[in-house]
This record gives C-alpha cells, structure tokens and sequence, in this order.
C-alpha cells in the first residue's frame, strides 16, 4: 500500500528532477482505484461541473457541491494527497470569506490543500489563506472560472508578453505561499519558463513537457466523457462505448428473456 506523499517530498522531486501524476476523483469509487493505483495526488475539481453536474461551465458549483463530493473522495483515498477546488465566488469577494470556505473544505471536505485560480491579482488572498494555516495550489494560464474574461477556452501566453506576464503570476504566487502552482493550456516554451523561474512545483495540463508533474481529468483520459475532448488529453483508454455496449446488451437480454437465467435466481428448498 502506497504512502500518502507530503508537501515537502513534492518539493524534493522538483529539485530531483522526479516527475509526479494527478488525475480528477469526484466520488468514493473512483478515488479507491486511484488509491490502488500509483498516482500521487487527485484534484476534486470544479471541473465537476460539467462531469457529474452537467454544467456547461464550472461558475455555477457551490461550497456545498464542492463539500458533497471531496468528503467521500476523501474517505476512499486515505493514502493520496487530495486537493479540493475553491470553486467561483468562494474566494473573490474578501480575504474573510476566502479564509472561510477555504477552512471549510479542510473541515468539512477532510482535503490536504486547497486550489484557487488567478495570479497577481489573487496573490493577497493566497497569503491570506496560507497564513490561516491551510496549504494552497494556485492555478494560472487558463482559468476555466474567469474564461470569458480570457476570450473563452483558449491557449493562453502566445507572445512573449503574454508568457512574461505568467511568469510574474507565478512569481507573485510563490511569494504568497503556494506549495505547487497548476499551468493550463499555454504554449510549451511558456511552460518551460513558468517551471524554471519558481522554486515549487508546476502541474502542467495542456503545458507541455518540462512542467514537474502532470493532471488529467479522468473521465477524459479513460474515454468516457466525450462531449469536449481537448486537445492536452491524451485516452489511456476507451471504456465509454464498452459501457453502452454492456447496457445495450443488458436492454436487449431483458427484453427477450434471457436474462435473469437459472444461474442468476433462487430456487425453493423442498
């Protein structure tokens, strides 16, 4: 049984030169086989959204679905580093409230550390919560809260100006405290930069190849989330067609009688 990593071995990996992996978990199944598994840390994010809520977007999860889903994430993957989403509202309107849903997701939720997207500009709240105690991942690039703001879901640090800038986000960053910071979806050179100008870790999605470790969420690299597939995910596997066929088969076994079969019922003692 694997042991649940600690921030300062994160750290001690990125100066090896040690890769690491995290992958989404929503709900206690899912997060037992990850447990099982070799990665290192699961995300609850507010990708739940659209995953388990059928959202188009993540601005419309709350503290409680956030709440819902980390405490039983939690309860099946004792042995990985869990981090729960902040997700839209809960940390934007004062230092206090961000302190506040943030104590709640380590409370209430039972998660390790806690993620809120933005860079300079949120770097005041990211010292405030870390201040209060509670371990924090920031999330620059794209931010999937605030997409509109960015032009929709795009690839973000195109120019060199742009690339600077998140540069200077993580830097900020760092300097409020955050033990890793997430690079979503910006060019490869602009995540080898990010990754080379701080000290802590980079979790690349869609940032190529130099960042210190790597998160995917796992209904789109297992197949069975296919409504938007981008480009960053690579399927390890395909499972949702074999899903359907299994209750296609299952549909059509009832209808013509076949199933139940003796071997599937009870019999009476004589």
């Amino acid at each position: 049984m694997k042991k649940k990593i600690v921030i300062p071995q994160l750290k001690a990996m990125k100066a090896q030169g040690r890769k690491f992996s995290m992958v989404t978990a929503y709900d206690y199944l899912l997060a037992s086989l990850v447990d099982q598994s070799d990665v290192e840390m699961i995300l609850v994010g507010d990708s739940l959204g659209m995953v388990m809520l059928g959202y188009d977007g993540t601005v419309p999860v709350t503290m409680e679905d956030m709440i819902h889903h980390c405490r039983p994430v939690a309860k099946g993957a004792p042995n990985t580093f869990i981090v729960g989403d902040m997700p839209f509202g809960s940390y934007n309107i004062s230092r206090k409230d961000a302190i506040h849903n943030a104590n709640r997701l380590m409370k209430e939720g039972y998660v390790d550390a806690v993620k809120l997207e933005g860079g300079k500009t949120v770097a005041p709240i990211v010292a405030a919560v870390v201040e209060a105690g509670i371990p924090v991942v920031a999330h620059i690039g794209l931010t999937p809260q605030t997409a509109s703001q960015l032009g929709g879901f795009k690839v973000q640090g195109k120019t060199d100006e742009a690339a600077q800038q998140l540069v200077e986000d993580a830097l900020a960053l760092e300097a409020a405290g955050a033990f890793a910071i997430v690079i979503e979806c910006v060019p490869v050179a602009a995540g080898r930069a990010i990754t080379a100008a701080v000290s802590v870790p980079t979790i690349g999605i869609g940032a190529g190849w130099d960042c210190d470790g790597q998160v995917l969420v796992f209904h789109d690299m297992v197949g069975m989330f296919d409504r938007f597939v981008p480009k960053f995910v690579k399927q390890y596997a395909n499972i949702g067609p074999t899903i359907k066929e299994a209750l296609n088969t299952y549909a059509r076994e009832v209808a013509d009688g076949t199933f139940p079969g003796p071997e599937h019922s009870f019999g009476v003692n004589k």
